[in-house]
């Protein structure tokens, strides 16, 4: 789908390669190529809806379409620093436009303010990259499957409080990796420590083409924990994933996040949701402690900026086909203020 662009060597103007020189240095011309041509769709404008806008505006995208039929609430305005004083009452993506737009004036920045349950299957196809923030569980899996059958990169991200998590779909996805390159020892060095040396203090490198193969949404929500392999990466599965599984459920359910106005309802609602779900999963509700519910309220400002980072750095590794992506979930603790990449699915 990426179209080719004319303009100076490679593909970008003079005027673009002056303006993306340091990124041109660090991943290559041909991965700023790459992301020059792509058009991205990012669905949902509240904190980390606008992290993610920015960093694929300054990375240097063609065009990002910043879709959300939503108006600017009281609490958007924690998190949310493309919407100016005064924007109550506005829709949420136009509210964005002018800052966004400004950020970078070679990007083609829109705003759509309708409904994605509105939007048919043809729209997406207009789009190299779609990345949903704010959406449902079932609107989420129906993209993601528009997505894999078109062959277009898919990601999805949210915060609930000091928890934040992503999942990519790349489908079938090539890249190059940058790799030291190994030498052979010497002539006359057989063994020893002479060997190892001769091997290890190259600092040429060499770009390595590889492959990986991601699940879709729908698989990776719906693993079967009762097989005596699952049980046993039970041990080892980060608990935000049974986490997300609650958070989704409550959101379907409710139509809205946890909010701290309903602190005491939402956060009971949260306990029993808790159960029902990791019940139905075949797990205790161990695994969650009834803590879990005192910090995932409302968007936290600074974990907002630390996965949008790292979301938007994904769809700029996709679009570029440069380095090695997560595959497939990202979940960030800011409790703990760390971060893990689970693989999970259908293997």
């Amino acid at each position: 789908m990426v179209e080719q662009e004319g303009g100076g060597s490679g593909g970008i103007s003079e005027e673009e390669a002056a303006q993306y020189d340091r990124q041109i240095r660090l991943w290559g011309l041909e991965a700023q190529r790459r992301l020059r041509a792509s058009r991205v769709l990012l669905v949902g404008m509240k904190g980390l809806g606008a992290e993610v806008a920015k960093n694929l505006i300054l990375a240097g995208v063609k065009g990002l379409t910043m879709l959300d039929h939503q108006q600017v609430s009281q609490q958007d305005t924690r998190a949310q620093f493309l919407i100016p004083v005064g924007s109550l009452g506005r829709n949420r993506a136009e509210a964005s436009l002018e800052r966004a737009q400004n950020l970078n004036p070679m990007v083609d920045v829109k705003a759509d303010p309708e409904n994605i349950e509105n939007k048919a299957e043809d729209f997406f196809t207009q789009f190299d990259a779609v990345c949903l923030t704010c959406c449902s569980r079932c609107v989420m899996v129906k993209v993601d499957q528009i997505c894999h059958e078109n062959g277009i990169k898919f990601f999805t991200g949210d915060i609930f409080g000091y928890y934040g998590f992503m999942f990519a779909n790349l489908g079938a996805h090539e890249f190059v990796e940058e790799k030291t390159k190994v030498t052979k020892a010497s002539q006359g060095v057989e063994d020893g420590p002479d060997t190892k040396k001769a091997k290890l203090d190259s600092t040429e490198t060499t770009m390595v083409k590889k492959r990986v193969v991601f699940c879709q949404l729908k698989e990776a929500l719906a693993v079967d924990w009762s097989s005596e392999k699952a049980k046993a990466a039970l041990k080892r599965t980060a608990p935000d994933y049974f986490l997300l599984q609650v958070l989704l459920k409550f959101r379907a359910d409710k139509g809205r996040d946890p909010l701290p106005e309903s602190y005491a309802e939402d956060a009971e609602l949260l306990l029993q949701i808790r159960n029902e779900v990791l019940d139905s999963l075949g797990v205790g509700a161990g695994l969650l402690p009834d803590d879990f519910v005192s910090y995932c309220f409302s968007e936290m400002a600074p974990v907002c900026a630390v996965l949008g980072g790292v979301l938007g750095q994904e769809v700029v590794k996709a679009l570029s086909q440069r380095d090695p992506p997560h595959n497939n979930f990202f979940f960030f603790d800011g409790i703990k203020g760390n971060g893990v990449v689970e693989c999970l699915g259908p293997h």
